[in-house]
């Protein structure tokens, strides 16, 4: 049952009465990562705003996995999900949260469906080291999960109302006003699924397959003078999955997630000089229960203290530099597994010069020192570049040392904790080369990533699990994906297609690593008209080993899958839709042993007034 109707029927009922403002022309658009902007000079990012996410609504992981060039593991619809960039692994990703590295302090990583999908304006994707700007595991890559804030546009407001196979929910309401010294925004979301599915061809029901979270943001801005702004964004999150299990008789389990954040900004922009010092506090709790009728099995709680300032002097037109530092406390006390009352301090100092000679080059060069409580923290750096050789090709180049240290869980579970555990260490480089003709853009990235001290959980000879620094893994493949884009009279066509090939290789045992597929290609395509619009997706995954020994018979098989859409405008603020998921009804898995649904349907509903 749809718990939450009367909430948030309450609150359509709350943001329908009329509205006499008229719109204003925007003033000024606040995005909270200010570093992104200079990221895409550089590097392929791939943004994906609001009606975007809403194609793949289910959740964060079909967005990722029709959109962009991540790999996706997920145990099933809706359940636990981890992201691979380049061959690398969930623990090597960071999400960043309007500017904010947000990975659990126990397990290092974000599980991809306990990060809510809708309330955030847009998201990007970003192949390639960060370390510098992000921190610990910006390895492979990072995920950016941003919100903004614009001023002088009035009252603004919007209800998504969605139903779906499987006794699917998706709900979710945004409400905005800003003037000129003003802006607020709220938006709340939730969602919820019986998720029964079945896949008869390999004997599977999803059983024990409910989930149901909700998620609350509210953004505030207020400009002081011309000089002086404050932020301050907010997120709550609270969620409930229940693991799936093979047999109406084995044990059902579940975990529960709450995690809110908090996020004040302070932004001086001077003539020369821009300062933005923000302050963040961030607290995750978790709970799994290995038998829903019990209490909980294992849990903990974190708690995260940051402070970041960033500092940007303008030297002239051509020099820019640019001073970040940090300071974060992190505490944890865990349930059951030997955590107790522990914290960590830790501190950074990065320099960045960017030099900007003449109007087609570009360069900019990074260093950080790392500080971290009894770690030994590397020293990084960064080097990047962009020549516009011609109107139709610009080369751009990226090199790096990224890394991860250790998070609580390897440092201090017991039993097998290791506190002698080194960070991992990254170096890897990429060579961009960016096509453009009319309405045509294609980029080309061949990359190398080499790392070292790789951290793995491994059986001792006392039959104890512990983690230890071990492997050397050499990661090396092509990135490219094409774009299009075009308007004529009441018609809109765009076109996304992308291909990525990935080697990757364990060096000391000379085999390719699991869950790594050798290729992947996606593509969207869309053709609006006046008031109506179709879109069509398509995914393929090559073949995916799921064991270290290269099994070709427990590998997971290639795949296609295809998703298509109708979206329908009336009287400019009512638009519904209808989705078709899985067209062709493919059977397949991104982790073995669990198939995702085979082809369901959706309908929705989006009113803007």
């Amino acid at each position: 049952m749809f718990k939450n109707l009367p909430f948030f029927s309450a609150l359509l009922l709350l943001f329908s009465f009329p509205i006499s403002a008229q719109e204003k022309i925007i003033d000024t658009v606040f995005i909270f990562d200010n570093q992104i902007g200079n990221a895409k000079k550089i590097q392929k990012i791939s943004t994906l705003k609001e009606e975007d996410l809403l194609k793949n609504s289910t959740n964060l992981s079909e967005v990722l996995r029709f959109q962009s060039p991540v790999y996706i593991k997920e145990n099933g619809r809706g359940m636990v999900s981890a992201p691979s960039f380049r061959g690398t692994t969930a623990q090597q990703t960071a999400f960043v949260w309007n500017g904010i590295n947000v990975n659990s302090q126990f397990l290092g990583q974000g599980d991809i469906n306990n990060l809510n999908l809708l309330g955030y304006d847009h998201l990007e994707i970003k192949s390639g080291g960060g370390s510098v700007i992000y921190g610990s595991s910006a390895i492979g890559g990072t995920i950016h999960l941003n919100n903004e804030l614009s001023f002088n546009r009035g009252l603004k407001n919007s209800v998504f109302f969605e139903y779906g196979s499987f006794e699917t929910y998706n709900t979710f309401v945004k409400s905005s006003f800003s003037n000129e010294k003003l802006s607020v925004k709220l938006t709340a979301n939730y969602s919820e699924s019986e998720n029964n599915y079945e896949v008869p061809e390999k004997n599977y029901l999803n059983l024990n397959g409910q989930y149901h979270n909700k998620n609350f943001n509210l953004g505030f801005g207020y400009k002081i003078d011309e000089q002086n702004t404050v932020f301050w964004q907010s997120q709550l999150y609270g969620g409930n999955q229940h693991y799936p299990i093979f047999s109406e008789f084995s044990t059902k389990t579940k975990y529960l997630s709450n995690n809110f954040r908090s996020l004040v900004s302070w932004n001086f922009k001077g003539e020369k000089i821009q300062n933005i010092l923000r302050l963040a506090y961030l607290e995750e709790e978790f709970g799994y229960f290995q038998n829903i009728d019990l209490p909980k099995s294992s849990g903990g709680m974190g708690k995260n203290y940051i402070a970041k300032n960033d500092l940007n002097y303008s030297l002239n037109e051509k020099f820019n530099f640019n001073i970040i530092t940090e300071y974060q406390l992190s505490k944890a006390e865990g349930f059951l597994s030997g955590i107790q009352n522990i914290s960590r301090n830790a501190g950074s100092v990065a320099a960045l010069l960017r030099w900007n000679p003449a109007e087609k080059w570009y360069f900019e060069a990074g260093t950080k020192k790392e500080f971290v409580e009894k770690i030994e923290a590397p020293f990084l750096f960064s080097f990047s570049g962009k020549i516009q050789f011609a109107d139709w090709y610009a080369l751009t180049f990226n090199t790096s040392r990224n890394f991860r240290y250790p998070t609580f869980n390897d440092l201090y579970w017991k039993p097998g904790g290791n506190l002698d555990l080194k960070p991992e260490i990254s170096h890897q480089a990429e060579l961009g080369n960016r096509f453009q003709y009319k309405n045509f853009k294609l980029n080309i990235t061949p990359y190398y990533i080499r790392i070292e001290n790789m951290i793995r959980w491994l059986p001792t000879s006392s039959g104890i699990w512990s983690p230890i620094n071990t492997e050397k893994v050499e990661s090396y493949g092509l990135e490219s994906q094409l774009d299009f884009e075009k308007s004529f009279g009441k018609n809109h066509a765009t076109l996304s297609a992308g291909y990525v090939f990935t080697h990757s290789k364990d060096l000391e045992t000379d085999r390719f690593l699991m869950y790594v597929p050798k290729h992947k290609f996606f593509a969207n395509a869309s053709y609006r008209y006046d008031f109506s619009e179709i879109f069509v997706q398509g995914m393929y995954n090559g073949m995916t080993f799921t064991t270290s020994d290269e099994s070709a018979l427990a590998a997971l098989k290639p795949y296609f899958v295809a998703n298509a859409g109708l979206n329908l405008t009336f009287f400019k603020h009512y638009q519904f839709g209808f989705k078709v998921n899985n067209i062709f009804d493919q059977i397949y898995e991104t982790t073995a042993f669990y198939p995702l649904p085979k082809r369901n349907y959706s309908a929705n509903l989006l009113i803007n007034f």
